[in-house]
């Protein structure tokens, strides 16, 4: 029995020997969350080495709890992509955290996403068109790099109103390599290696060529983009410095383009292996109808329930807490783990199973909004939610009923830093349909 102490019940706590069986085997920390999960329930404790401590949480109304219903009692204490993304708002805290998601928030809503649209709808052609070429002459290209292509034009359009030249993006090739990098260095940000250093300095002179030129009032056919937003921000609010600015325009870049990305490339993988699903998508109504968009939304889903943008979401107890009868003391690290709770076999019958139809389906998904959170719920979660999806609708309209890629081969598993992305490379030729 759960000792009781004022306030409520002692978490339950995962027994040592098998943290320590889980360090000898040399797992990925996911499959330790997995066996605390399974052994002790949604709110679960384990204990790294002598630290205190460490609550999981996937339970439904705890994940509530945590970042909606209490998140002035969980905060984020220091954003693990901060080398990169500086104080950037998904790094911000407290009131200037306040400030700047208010600026951005009206650019990824109503009025704002429709300003997008064109942008996302350029890039997608831009891919088609290239997969156009790929089909022709039977080329050999990697699934991943082209999503990534992808979602990097689309972000830099809104960002800057023009599309992605080949010179940006070779020097934008250094953020996926940074964001790789980032579980491995220290936290606080010391002793970077010489290559990391290396790459970000090519993401600064990138993000500085980008503002020098939007000063000059360079907007693109589109119109001005999310930099020129920053810019005019400036004129009235001294916070916008040249250095906050940056950081911005390198966080839209990184939370625009990384995740979207991996989403992409998972989805091809699952495609690949449930073919009918891609049928079922296409057959769902014609070209342009609510009934496809739908239905192609269905997968993107469905792809983000199994491999969610952000598979934990870390924050620490700001002040003593109860949380669904257990007492978290102030100074606990909690991680919600969006990964496991898509996972759970009583929120998701048959949870390992590849079926959109879950999201078209009456009743096909838990109701509870802590059951499905793969950008996070409540007050933090992604602004980008909305573009995201948009922009992977876009482009799947295009492709999926023209191509259906051959893979070559296909990773032997998931990496699991910031995102859970593929381990591995995606070469791919192309049948057209």
């Amino acid at each position: 029995m759960a000792e009781t102490f004022p306030g409520g019940r002692r978490v339950p706590e995962l027994e040592p020997a098998l943290v320590r069986a889980w360090r000898a085997g040399g797992g990925e920390l996911v499959h330790l969350f997995a066996r605390a999960r399974e052994r002790l329930g949604g709110i679960a404790a384990f204990r790294l080495g002598d630290a205190h401590p460490t609550v999981l949480v996937t339970d439904p109304r705890a994940v509530q709890h945590v970042l909606a219903l209490r998140a002035d009692r969980y905060v984020k204490r220091s954003h693990r992509a901060r080398l990169l993304i500086g104080d950037g708002v998904l790094a911000a805290t407290g009131e200037a955290w306040q400030r700047q998601r208010r600026l951005l928030q009206s650019q990824f809503t109503g009025r704002g996403m429709r300003r997008h649209e064109q942008r996302i709808a350029g890039a997608a052609r831009t891919t088609a068109a290239r997969w156009a070429a790929y089909a022709r002459t039977g080329e050999v290209f990697d699934v991943g790099d082209e999503m990534r292509r992808f979602a990097l034009d689309t972000i830099w359009r809104s960002l800057t109103g023009h599309a992605l030249d080949a010179a940006t993006e070779r020097e934008l090739s250094a953020v996926p390599a940074v964001v790789a990098a980032l579980p491995q260095l220290p936290a606080d940000g010391t002793a970077t290696p010489d290559a990391v250093a290396a790459d970000l300095a090519r993401i600064d002179a990138v993000a500085h060529r980008a503002l020098a030129a939007a000063r000059t009032g360079s907007a693109g056919p589109d119109g001005p983009g999310l930099l020129h937003v920053l810019l005019d921000a400036a004129g009235t609010r001294p916070e916008y410095t040249d250095r906050l600015i940056r950081d911005e325009l390198v966080t839209l870049l990184v939370a625009g383009h990384e995740t979207t990305a991996s989403t992409l490339t998972w989805l091809h993988l699952l495609l690949d292996r449930h073919p009918r699903a891609r049928r079922r998508a296409l057959a769902a109504g014609p070209a342009g109808s609510p009934a496809r968009r739908r239905a192609v939304q269905a997968l993107v889903h469905e792809t983000l329930r199994l491999y969610p943008s952000a598979w934990i979401l870390p924050r620490c107890a700001a002040e003593d807490d109860v949380l669904a009868g257990y007492r978290v003391e102030a100074g606990t690290d909690v991680l919600v783990c969006p990964y496991l709770t898509h996972r759970d076999p009583e929120l998701w019958p048959d949870p390992d199973r590849f079926d959109p139809a879950r999201f078209t389906a009456p009743g096909g998904r838990p109701s509870h909004p802590g059951s499905y959170y793969p950008f996070g719920v409540g007050p933090r979660a992604c602004l980008g939610l909305q573009f995201a999806l948009r922009e992977s609708t876009a482009l799947l309209e295009h492709l999926l009923p023209r191509y259906a890629p051959r893979l070559l081969s296909v990773p032997a598993g998931a990496a699991y830093g910031i995102t859970v992305r593929p381990d591995g490379p995606v070469p791919a030729t192309l049948t057209q349909d």
